[in-house]
């Protein structure tokens, strides 16, 4: 029975504390600023009405008014500071002429009416337009400097004005604020938007570097069919040529899309993709093709690390890609000397028999040869595509085994055009 009585007891106990927290969470932020509002502008109005007999000569009958009239404006603060001054203001040139003052009071004003409309100059300052803010500051020194006596009208025009002042500085503070987080935002919009463009190019480069690669070699062995199939009909190599052509103008389709999606400036990405180990498929997939090829390697590849290997495989790729497209009658040469710490690479392909300028046009054209400058780039290394004395041409690249590592520049002076 006693342990019932202690339950029963204390059930109650915490109810209503907890009843109050649920609805003081329920009420809105906003709402609750308004209540917090007329809370203050009642308790000011409890004073005001009853210390107003203190103060100034008013008749009883009309003091709520003239109390009303000093303290209500408060309302407005939130809703229309601009309008609740103005209220305020007219109210406190009313009061000095139409009441004398009470002997031993000198002030023009109660002080919850001064309270009342200093609160609202400051408000002013805080929300509304700068114009109307000029206004509301000169015409509220000019009501100081008129009703207050003798020299205290300065000193309080002073002071108001260091009470705008500082509203002011709140308010460029707080604008300021606002401003430096929407840079912030739109940084962060941009950041973002840098990023998809990285990610767009790096999908170009790659859709080149695979595309193209396998493109030219259709075009390479539809071009070079009738000559190493004994027994070509007439119909069957026009086909083949037509095969060719169509090959060659879904490649040049890819170039323009290409494009698009291309930007300036943006360094190769470290994705997983084909390596060191994938090298001699390359190769052999080319000779496979119709490419004259030969290559030579020295030296291990296991030490080269997978940012490397992807680079160098693109850039052999690249290379075996412009050699079959633009020089397809010519002997194309590979040397690869891995060593530990650089690789060295060397693609060389002779001049094509009646067309001296092909390689000029290798030198400058396509997205290809810069990809592959930006693929050595990204990995710390050099790439130099040139035109050879004999009229072929030549891509020479060295490559650190691994991106951190520093890469050796004698070849640049001998190199370099």
């Amino acid at each position: 029975m006693g342990i019932r009585s202690r339950t029963r007891n204390k059930a109650p106990v915490g109810r209503p504390g907890g009843v109050v927290t649920r609805a003081a969470r329920a009420i809105p932020p906003g709402r609750r600023i308004d209540i917090a509002i007329f809370v203050v502008t009642a308790i000011l109005y409890s004073v005001a009405w009853p210390t107003l007999q203190l103060t100034h000569d008013v008749p009883i009958p009309i003091m709520p008014i003239v109390s009303a009239l000093a303290v209500f404006p408060l309302v407005l603060v939130r809703a229309n500071p601009a309008l609740g001054w103005a209220i305020s203001a007219a109210s406190a040139v009313v009061v000095p002429v139409a009441f004398d003052r009470l002997p031993g009071y000198d002030f023009p004003w109660q002080v919850t009416h001064l309270i009342v409309l200093l609160v609202l100059v400051s408000t002013v300052s805080l929300r509304c337009a700068f114009p109307v803010v000029a206004v509301v500051w000169l015409s509220t020194v000019l009501l100081f400097l008129g009703f207050t006596p003798g020299n205290d009208g300065v000193g309080w025009a002073v002071g108001l004005s260091a009470i705008v002042l500082f509203a002011l500085l709140i308010r460029w503070l707080v604008l300021s604020r606002r401003e430096l987080a929407k840079q912030e935002e739109v940084s962060e919009l941009e950041r973002a938007r840098r990023t998809v463009l990285e990610e767009k190019a790096r999908i170009a480069r790659d859709l080149h570097d695979v595309v193209a690669h396998h493109m030219s070699l259709v075009v390479v062995q539809a071009q070079s069919a009738p000559y190493r199939i004994e027994g070509v009909s007439p119909s069957a190599a026009a086909e083949f040529e037509a095969i060719g052509a169509t090959a060659r103008e879904a490649l040049n389709e890819i170039r323009g899309m290409l494009g698009v999606l291309r930007s300036d400036g943006v360094l190769a990405a470290n994705s997983p993709q084909p390596g060191t180990a994938d090298v001699p498929a390359l190769l052999e997939s080319s000779a496979r093709a119709g490419v004259r090829l030969s290559w030579e390697s020295t030296g291990s590849p296991a030490a080269i690390s997978a940012t490397t290997g992807l680079a160098l495989y693109r850039i052999l790729q690249e290379s075996l890609s412009n050699a079959s497209r633009h020089a397809p009658d010519t002997d194309v040469r590979v040397r690869l000397d891995y060593g530990l710490d650089v690789v060295y690479v060397e693609v060389v392909n002779g001049k094509t028999p009646g067309n001296g300028d092909v390689s000029v046009q290798m030198g400058t054209g396509g997205h290809g040869l810069r990809g592959m400058r930006e693929r050595a780039l990204g990995v710390s290394g050099w790439l130099d595509a040139r035109v050879r004395p004999d009229g072929g041409f030549e891509v020479v690249a060295r490559l650190p085994t691994t991106p951190s590592a520093h890469v050796v520049s004698d070849h640049t002076t001998a190199f370099t055009a």
